[in-house]
Formats: C-alpha cells, sequence, structure tokens
C-alpha cells in the first residue's frame, strides 16, 4: 500500500467526512490538501509577521494601559477587516498596577563612600517604597527552608533568594517551574519572619543584567513589602559583595502602585461552521504583556498565531465544518479575569467548545500539542500526525493546554503548541522581550500548524463526550 493511501485509510477510520459516505458538495479537500496549502501561503504571505509589527508598534499591553486599548480596539478593526463572520468585545474588570517612574537600587559598603548600583525591575503587583526610598542590610538565602533557619536574622532587612533557574534540565521550563516559586511566593514568606523588602534572581536562561519581572502575590493577613527581580549580573554582584561585606545596607528606591480596577475587554471573532456551527473551536492567546519591551513572544505572537490560523479558512475561501472563535483573553498575567470571564459566559450560554488551542510560550519552532483530553482520544490523534509533521509537528501528547483555554468548561478537547523553548526564558517578561526577538518562519510555522490542527478537528468526528445543545 502506497503511503498516501495509508493515510486515507487512516483518516477513514477516524470518520473523517471528506472521505466518508456523507460528503457534501461544500466538503474540503483532501486535509493533506489543504495542510500543503496552508503551510505555504503562510511562509510565503508572512501576514501573521506584519500584524505582530503592528501590534508591537503599539508597545507593551499590561491590563489597563493605554496601550492595551489600542491593542483591543486594533484587534477588532482587524477582525472586522480580514471577513470574520462576527467579532465582538466581552467586558472585563481588570486591576490597574502602575510601574511607575523610579525603580533603583544602591549598594553602600561599610566603612567605605562607594556605591553600587544594581540593575533591578519590580515585580508585578508590588507596593512602591516612601518617595525617600528605604535603607536596610540584606539576608541572602538559597530556599524559603534556608529563610525559615534564618528567620531571627531577617527581621527588619531585606531578603535576598538567590535560587538561579536550573540550566542543566533540557525542558526550560522544569527549570522555571522550580524558580517561579520565589518569585509568586517570595513577599509572602519574607512578610511571615519580618523582612522589610523581597529581591530574587531574575528567572532567566540569557547572562546578561535584564531583570525579568513577573506576578507575585501577597497575603491580606501580613505587611505588604515591596519586591524586585535582579538582573541575572546584579544577582551575581550583590552575592559577591555580600560575600566580602556581610554588613552592607542595600537602599531601594520603588514608586510603582496600585490603582483601582478598570474595564477593559477580551476581543472575540468568528467563523461560523457550515455544517456544525454550534460546535466550537477556540484559538486563542492572551493579550495582555507585562509592561516592558513589547510583549512579542509573550504573548502578541500567540494571539498573532491564533488570528492567523482562522485567517488561512478565509484566504484560502474555506468555510470550515465546526465554528472556529479567536480569542484573544485578557489580563492573563496579573490575574486571570478574562479566562474567568469567558468561562462565566459559556457556562450561562451553554455553549460546547468542541475543542480549544492556544499559543502561550514564545513564537519558537513548533514541536508538538500538548493536549488534556482521554487517552482513547489521544491515541486516535495520533493517526494525523504524518498531515501536521508537514508543519513540523512530531507529537501529540497528553498534557497542559494553557492557563486561559484550560478554564473553558465542557470542553473535551484542550491542546497547547509546545515550540523548542531553549530560547524563550531569554527574553520572557524582559525587555528583550521585542518584535526583533521574533524570527518570521518560526513564527508563521506555527501559526501554520495551528491552522492544521484547527482543520482536523473542524472536519473530523472523534466522537466526543457528552456534547450539549445550545439554546
Amino acid at each position: 500500500m502506497r503511503y498516501r493511501d495509508a493515510i486515507a485509510v487512516l483518516l477513514v477510520a477516524l470518520c473523517l467526512p471528506i472521505r466518508t459516505s456523507s460528503v457534501t458538495a461544500q466538503s474540503l479537500p483532501s486535509p493533506e490538501v489543504v495542510a500543503d496549502q496552508m503551510i505555504r501561503r503562510a511562509l510565503m504571505d508572512r501576514k501573521g509577521y506584519a500584524w505582530l509589527k503592528e501590534l508591537c508598534d503599539m508597545g507593551p499591553r499590561l491590563s489597563g494601559s493605554p496601550q492595551s486599548y489600542r491593542a483591543i480596539e486594533w484587534a477588532r478593526a482587524k477582525m472586522k477587516a480580514l471577513g470574520f463572520d462576527r467579532v465582538w468585545l466581552q467586558p472585563v474588570m481588570v486591576p490597574r498596577w502602575v510601574r511607575g517612574e523610579v525603580e533603583e537600587a544602591i549598594v553602600h559598603l561599610p566603612g567605605t563612600s562607594r556605591a553600587v548600583p544594581l540593575r533591578v525591575l519590580a515585580l508585578g503587583g508590588s507596593v512602591g517604597t516612601s518617595t525617600e526610598g528605604m535603607q536596610a542590610s540584606v539576608l541572602r538565602v538559597s530556599s524559603f527552608a534556608e529563610l525559615k533557619t534564618h528567620r531571627e536574622e531577617a527581621q527588619g532587612k531585606f531578603v535576598f533568594f538567590d535560587f538561579p533557574m536550573d540550566a542543566g534540565k533540557v525542558p526550560t521550563f522544569a527549570g522555571y517551574g522550580e524558580a517561579v516559586r520565589y518569585r509568586v511566593y517570595g513577599a509572602i514568606e519574607a512578610a511571615k519572619v519580618g523582612a522589610v523588602g523581597v529581591l530574587i534572581r531574575s528567572i532567566t536562561t540569557r547572562y546578561d543584567d535584564v531583570p525579568h519581572t513577573g506576578v507575585l502575590f501577597y497575603a491580606d493577613t501580613l505587611k505588604k513589602i515591596p519586591a524586585v527581580a535582579l538582573g541575572w549580573q546584579s544577582a551575581d554582584r550583590l552575592a559577591e559583595l555580600l560575600r566580602r561585606h556581610p554588613q552592607l545596607e542595600l537602599r531601594l528606591q520603588l514608586s510603582s502602585r496600585t490603582l483601582p480596577d478598570t474595564l477593559s475587554y477580551n476581543v472575540i471573532g468568528e467563523i461560523r461552521g457550515r455544517e456544525k456551527p454550534e460546535e466550537i473551536i477556540v484559538v486563542a492567546g492572551h493579550f495582555d504583556s507585562w509592561d516592558v519591551g513589547d510583549g512579542a513572544h509573550d504573548d502578541a505572537a500567540g494571539c498573532i498565531q491564533a488570528l492567523e490560523a482562522a485567517e488561512l479558512f478565509l484566504r484560502l475561501q474555506l468555510q470550515p465544518r465546526r465554528t472556529i472563535r479567536v480569542v484573544f483573553f485578557i489580563n492573563e498575567e496579573n490575574g486571570m479575569r478574562g479566562a474567568r470571564a469567558y468561562a462565566r459566559r459559556a457556562a450561562q450560554k451553554e455553549e460546547y467548545h468542541y475543542a480549544a488551542i492556544e499559543s502561550d510560550r514564545g513564537a519558537f519552532t513548533p514541536r508538538g500539542f500538548s493536549v488534556t483530553a482521554d487517552s482513547v482520544l489521544i491515541a486516535r490523534m495520533q493517526a494525523w500526525i504524518p498531515i501536521l509533521k508537514k508543519a513540523g509537528i512530531d507529537w501529540i501528547r497528553k498534557g497542559g493546554s494553557g492557563a486561559d483555554v484550560s478554564r473553558i468548561p465542557n470542553c473535551p478537547l484542550k491542546f497547547g503548541l509546545v515550540p523548542d523553548s531553549q530560547r524563550y526564558f531569554d527574553v520572557h517578561h524582559s525587555a528583550n522581550d521585542v518584535f526583533e526577538a521574533v524570527h518570521p518562519r518560526e513564527l508563521e510555522l506555527g501559526s501554520a500548524a495551528i491552522a492544521v490542527l484547527t482543520l482536523l478537528l473542524s472536519e473530523t468526528d472523534l466522537h466526543l463526550p457528552n456534547p450539549v445543545s445550545t439554546h
């Protein structure tokens, strides 16, 4: 049996309507043919890359910022201009944190007039200091356990959590998962022992002095203390200075503050399905970013890939069998408000989401799709790999999907695009995350990979569990 014939047999076994007796005059060409067209057009036209430039030119898009509102209007207008059947904004109340103009950390060495500046970036949500700043000595620890051991020494000091991301792990997200706890929970643990502030080593794989931010949590029952990330080289510098001058003091000044919640929006656009419009396939990214750099990889690129994956159907004049819904979720970075609002709406309207796909790991070379699904369904989808390989996808495996789509109720298939991760934490949550850091071919191949998976999901009956009827 020839290779092409073998693929056709597998698709018939999965009940693809384009290969069964239920074919209609409106059915799409074979998925192999459409996949080739999608991939070629994405790589040749580079529309997504041009859209990414337009978006990044607006600057970073922290929830509630002026740039975020400009981006929301841009996205709504773009979806309408591209010919989506329906486009709307979903209102969402979001937190409003402002970094301010002042972020300064200076080490003062005992017995000398020498002052050593350090590169710092306030963690997202951090309280500020007084306008005069604050000065205290520094306790360096490598873990929460070590902090508990030295709790008596921590009182009235800055706590420096010197926990580097483990460069020895090949999957970089594994190293990130170990280190991120000090960014997220460090202020809580330090406040428990009476510390006055927190410094962390930036969670990055690049040896430079660009600090990386990200959300922190506070506990309502504890004092909120300021928290910053140090650039890698500044963290090394502080560690060495503490080794030689344990009694040194650090002066920190921050002007960050939290304002009242404000109104923002999820941006949503649909291409209506030709046969099963009530069955929805979401393709998504999160539209907010941190307030440094352009938020290019995290997650402007993911949103653009979702947009282009749907638009490729329009570009090729193909109407999907199921409805494709593009969702740009707001406020993933510091609240998840957009995902929660969307989930509530889906539950209230009793919408049936056949599948959801999220891109939120950067626009690097696509490798696979992780999926939250029944193992039987994952086994069935292995027949798609020869088609997905055309876009560089080598596997579909059980795993997480994405922070936003994971909340969608009544959705039996939730996918996350998994690109190569070796360079992602060079740029993540930092001023390094700019448009120029995105390679056009890698971005476009990711768009094509999502488009091909969306095609297969749209045209295939996987006999998913417990669909509901919409009203």
